[in-house]
């Protein structure tokens, strides 16, 4: 029989903070009234025959709280750019002027804000979702070695315990950065 894989606690850890960066990435992406140049990673961008990201075709950059600009470096680009913008979805406006693509941030109504932070909420079940998977594989993890003998029971409730800090601790960073990010939403 195979020997069970050695318990590793830093890589536990690494891959719970790996689903907060994950959380943390995705609230980037919800719009909250203030100008981001993360609200338009997800866009692709049709050009030279291929989907592109709209980072490899231009320049965003954020001169107002309250505006994204894009510099297009190709001309031939701008219409593809404008086009993709507006089949996004993200509710923004493109104002072009040659190679420079303005984009208003609209206000946001009570109730679109409302769903904004039911979205944010799902984000985060989905974080916590992660953190456990992992203590749950942590945990296996030392019922398999304590099974083989590889390490003792008194080892394993340590070592278990430490394993339900770590999750405990991520869980905590995972509710913060939520409450910060509905804060944000919801702030007039």
């Amino acid at each position: 029989m195979a020997q069970p894989a050695p318990f590793n606690a830093q890589d536990l850890k690494r891959r719970m903070s790996g689903a907060v960066e994950a959380l943390k990435h995705d609230f980037g992406g919800l719009r909250t009234g203030r100008a981001s140049a993360s609200l338009l990673e997800p866009i692709q961008v049709d050009a030279y025959g291929a989907s592109m990201p709209l980072n490899q075709v231009g320049s965003v950059t954020v001169p107002e709280p309250r505006l994204l600009q894009i510099s297009v470096w190709d001309r031939g680009l701008v219409v593809a750019v404008e086009k993709a913008i507006r089949a996004s979805n993200l509710g923004l406006n493109p104002q072009t002027e040659g190679q420079v693509i303005r984009l208003r941030m609209p206000d946001l109504t009570q109730d679109r804000r409302k769903e904004l932070v039911k979205v944010a909420h799902q984000y985060a079940e989905k974080a916590r979702v992660a953190v456990r998977n992992v203590r749950r594989d942590g945990m296996d993890q030392l019922k398999a070695l304590e099974k083989e003998h590889l390490i003792s029971e008194d080892e394993h409730k340590k070592k278990s315990d430490e394993v339900q800090k770590m999750t405990d601790e991520t869980i905590k960073e995972v509710d913060a950065a939520l409450k910060h990010k509905e804060a944000e939403i919801m702030q007039v």
